[in-house]
This record gives C-alpha cells, sequence and structure tokens, in this order.
C-alpha cells in the first residue's frame, strides 16, 4: 500500500516507524531527490505533497513523500478533499505518502473515512502505565524486533521499569541486546535488576501507597518521581485511571455483581483474568473510600493545568487522600 497515515503523541515511536519506512522504499544514494518533507497544517502545502507523490522517482529506489503534522483529519476544505480523490487511488507504486499526525483523527470528517480507505493505518498514542499487560506485551514485541531474548519475569520487570516511555524501552533494550552477545538463553530477572537503572519509583507504586495510607512513601514517591522529570500531569493520569479502576470494581461487588466478565469490561480491564488480584488488592476498602478520591484527583488534576505549582500542590493533595485509607 503506497499511503500510510500514522497518529498519536508518541512521537518516538513515529520516528522509529518513519525511519523503517525510509529504509525499505528509498535508496540511500538518491535520498535527497527522492525523499521530501511538507507542512501539513497548509493547504497549499498539501497540495505540493501530493503533486510530488505522483511523480516517478529519480534513479534507483522509490520516492517517499512526508505531510507532518497534517490537519486532514481535523478539517479539509472540498476542494482538498477532491484532491485527495484525485490522487490517493492512483499514486504509483514507486511512490509512497506518509502522512503523520498528533491529533486522534476526527472519524467524522469525509477526508478521514477516504484516508481510512486508502491508507494503512497506524495508532502510536501511549500505553497507560497502568495497563501492565498492555505494557508487558510492548516490550516483548520490541525484544522480538531488536533480537532480545528476555523470559517472562524479565519481560514484566523491565515493563514495570521503563513504563510507557518508548524511548527509554527501546535504549534499554539496545543495552541488553549488546549484553546478551551470542548467548541463546533468556535474560533473567535478576540480570534486568542489575542491568536497567534503577527507576522502581513509579506512578503505580504511588497509587499503592495512598491505598495503603502510607503518607510518608507517598509523598517519598512523590518527590522520587518529580526528581526524575516525571511530568505532573502524567502523574494524575495514573492515579486518575487507577483509582477510577479501582472505584468501579468496588462499587460493582458491593452493588452484587457476580459476572466477572461484566466488571472486566465496564473498567476497561483487557484481560479479565486480572480482575482476580485487583479484587484483592481492595478487598479491605469501601466504595465509599474510593469514591471520594475521586473528586481530589479531578482537583489536583485542574489545578495543574490552571498554573498551580507542582512541588506544592502534588504534596498536599496525595497526603488528603492517604487520609481516606487511614
Amino acid at each position: 500500500m503506497a499511503v500510510y497515515f500514522f497518529w498519536g503523541e508518541d512521537d518516538f515511536a513515529i520516528a522509529q516507524a518513519v525511519d523503517q519506512i525510509k529504509q525499505s522504499v528509498l535508496d540511500p544514494a538518491w535520498l535527497s531527490f527522492n525523499f521530501q518533507t511538507y507542512d501539513g497544517s497548509k493547504e497549499e502545502s498539501i497540495i505540493d505533497a501530493l503533486n510530488e507523490v505522483m511523480t516517478p522517482p529519480f534513479g534507483m529506489g522509490g520516492r517517499l513523500v512526508w505531510l507532518n503534522e497534517a490537519t486532514l483529519c481535523q478539517s479539509c476544505s472540498d476542494s482538498l478533499l477532491q484532491e485527495l480523490h484525485r490522487t490517493l487511488p492512483v499514486i504509483p507504486e514507486s511512490s509512497h505518502l506518509l502522512i503523520t499526525s498528533r491529533k486522534k483523527p476526527d472519524k467524522r470528517l469525509k477526508s478521514t473515512k477516504f484516508i481510512q480507505e486508502h491508507a494503512k493505518v497506524r495508532e502510536f498514542s501511549p500505553i497507560p502505565p497502568w495497563q501492565t499487560e498492555a505494557l508487558a506485551d510492548r516490550v516483548r514485541s520490541t525484544a522480538r524486533e531488536l533480537g532480545v531474548n528476555l523470559d517472562r519475569p524479565a519481560t514484566e520487570l523491565l515493563g514495570e521499569a521503563v513504563g510507557n516511555d518508548t524511548r527509554r524501552l527501546w535504549n534499554e533494550l539496545e543495552k541488553l541486546r549488546i549484553y546478551q552477545g551470542s548467548r541463546t538463553q533468556p535474560l533473567t530477572q535478576v540480570e534486568i535488576q542489575q542491568l536497567v537503572a534503577a527507576t522502581n519509583q513509579n506512578s503505580l507504586q504511588l497509587c499503592e501507597a495512598i491505598r495503603e495510607g502510607n503518607g510518608g512513601l507517598a509523598i517519598q514517591l512523590v518527590g522520587e518521581l518529580l526528581a526524575q522529570n516525571e511530568p505532573a500531569l502524567r502523574i494524575v493520569a495514573t492515579l486518575i485511571g487507577q483509582f477510577r479502576m479501582w472505584t468501579i470494581i468496588k462499587v460493582m461487588i458491593e452493588a452484587g455483581e457476580r459476572d466477572d466478565q461484566a466488571i472486566a469490561k465496564l473498567a476497561d480491564l483487557k484481560n479479565p483474568k486480572r480482575l482476580y488480584f485487583l479484587k484483592k488488592e481492595i478487598s479491605r476498602l469501601r466504595g465509599q473510600q474510593l469514591l471520594k478520591t475521586l473528586p481530589i484527583l479531578l482537583e489536583l488534576e485542574a489545578g495543574l493545568k490552571q498554573g498551580a505549582i507542582a512541588e506544592e500542590i502534588l504534596p498536599t493533595k496525595i497526603l488528603e487522600l492517604c487520609q481516606h485509607f487511614r
């Protein structure tokens, strides 16, 4: 397929995917002739790119035209839509059009529907830190791509250590590949602990500390997360996601729901088997305790978005949350 549409906020993952396309399409000796980048936010640049992609490549290899930060799937004039209809179905096999955007496409637009019909679409959104199964799956797939052999505990530990930081995952696996060398046995959890920088202080551990009412540990974890330059809003997003999930599960159990599939679906759990462990985590808690955390977390998020200083508002609100679980 000659058209690609990549969207999402994981800039590093998109950059990696773009490099893969460049390597597969372009001949390095003819790169300057056959690779062009255009501003995807300007209609005239988009039209220039559509015209360029119809031009046969020079010399060896193919042609790659990149529309960066495109707004085609947020707004598109009738005239531009006509250009898309005229061009996308007849792009030569030797030419490739790459469209990238950080913004989620608006599925209601005609341009979005048309692009999705004619393009290979991939989403590159960061995995929420509380989706531990998805993080482990990404570690597994990236390790396979780079040729790094990890056993299951090592995979899970590496996922916990790097979280949803795609750049750091890639860098750590590159380091592990060099360490692994030609050995065939998988790397173990013990080796990961020795080789991967200790960033065990993550937002999920902060959730656990709050759940246990351990204010001292919670404040320590907040300080360490901020010292690691973890964005405050990302910390809060993890807290909201985790406490929302715990709250849904507990409230449904207290309401008499016994169907684990129904609980997992409402709690947005992709792996229903994980519900058993989540129930144990919140077994001693009451639904009302968990419900009271959500307004505090929303106040915290609103405060940060309105310019509050993270080092001041985070400890205050974290201690307030801990009070509900003592």
